[in-house]
């Protein structure tokens, strides 16, 4: 037997071993994981949906002191009652209230969604609270699709009608693409996220990277029953085009010198809702948006799975400290 032959079959036995170790980890963190979710499932929890949209839609001005009286908090006091009154009779918000009422007429599915979510919270928060979760419209405000304080969340329905929706024609795709029903405990999960990470000084894209990052992580565990494309708001095959081309990206970042640098168009470029990212490369239409978001989730995945950290830890981390903790390599 050669030299050769010798360093090949030592490689082989090297790669096996890497592999059983790999498969080892893997399954021990499968395992770990599973033990956690079943511990969350005991968790008892049974939010209510209020559909302030349908009472509103189906009540008469004679009922219009009751609602007040129920929500104080979505009546302003400088808005006389001859407005609601009106806007109780106006048929084009009659049909407003019919088109949520046909895809939203049983919403079972998400009261689950957000029981779940709401599990997830109080486990990694035992201060968490189970606020009153009221549905209504706003006119198609996707600015506003949903409110979150300590007590009450808001969920603006008319705002997840489907992305080709006829009340959707004048809105960019781009933004429309995740104005669907499936992306409702997305969109809640982001509006928590946003309450519990660390307000951090975002000076450089590294800063923005890591803090986009570290909202996409908190729906990983706040919301691990979602797939990955959802959390995003990518499509697919959007999430298939960052996930190959992650080498290349970072390698841009990395040799344009970008990652420390505070020129506010960085985020514009790669942060930003946008139709896609901006490399300046014939590439750019192919891209999808946010790819700085992408990218800032893998560093703060990568943080977290080398080092023993707890979610509202991670939450409140300098991003300077999670970067230089992560170890991070882009897939190849």
């Amino acid at each position: 037997m050669n030299i050769g032959t010798i360093k090949n079959d030592a490689f082989i036995s090297m790669k096996k071993f890497l592999f059983l170790s790999l498969i080892v980890f893997s399954f021990w963190s499968c395992n770990d994981d599973s033990a956690v979710e079943k511990e969350i499932a005991n968790i008892k929890i049974d939010c209510k949906i209020e559909r302030f949209d349908r009472q509103f839609a189906n009540a008469s001005p004679n009922d219009l002191k009751s609602l007040k009286f129920s929500y104080p908090f979505l009546f302003s006091k400088s808005v006389p009652d001859s407005i609601w009154i009106m806007r109780m009779q106006d048929s084009l918000q009659n049909q407003l209230f019919n088109e949520v009422a046909m895809v939203f007429d049983e919403p079972l599915s998400l009261k689950e969604d957000i029981n779940s979510l709401f599990k997830h919270l109080k486990y990694y928060d035992k201060s968490f609270t189970v606020p009153r979760v009221i549905t209504l419209t706003n006119d198609v405000d996707y600015r506003n699709k949903v409110v979150v304080t300590d007590t009450i969340v808001l969920i603006a329905l008319d705002n997840y009608l489907g992305a080709v929706h006829p009340y959707y024609q004048n809105i960019q795709r781009y933004i429309a693409a995740n104005m669907q029903k499936d992306q409702i405990v997305v969109d809640l999960a982001e509006k928590y996220a946003e309450k519990y990470v660390f307000p951090t000084k975002r000076q450089s894209f590294l800063d923005e990277m890591i803090y986009f990052g570290k909202l996409l992580y908190f729906k990983d565990r706040i919301i691990p029953f979602e797939d990955d494309a959802n959390k995003i708001g990518y499509s697919q095959e959007e999430l298939d085009w960052a996930e190959a081309n992650e080498s290349p990206i970072w390698s841009y970042f990395i040799e344009k010198e970008l990652l420390y640098s505070t020129d506010p168009n960085l985020s514009n470029r790669f942060i930003a809702n946008a139709p896609f990212s901006k490399f300046y490369l014939e590439l750019d239409n192919e891209s999808p948006g946010r790819l700085g978001q992408y990218i800032g989730w893998q560093i703060v995945r990568a943080y977290a799975e080398k080092n023993d950290v707890g979610l509202m830890q991670l939450m409140r981390e300098e991003p300077r400290v999670i970067f230089e903790n992560s170890n991070f390599k882009p897939m190849k």
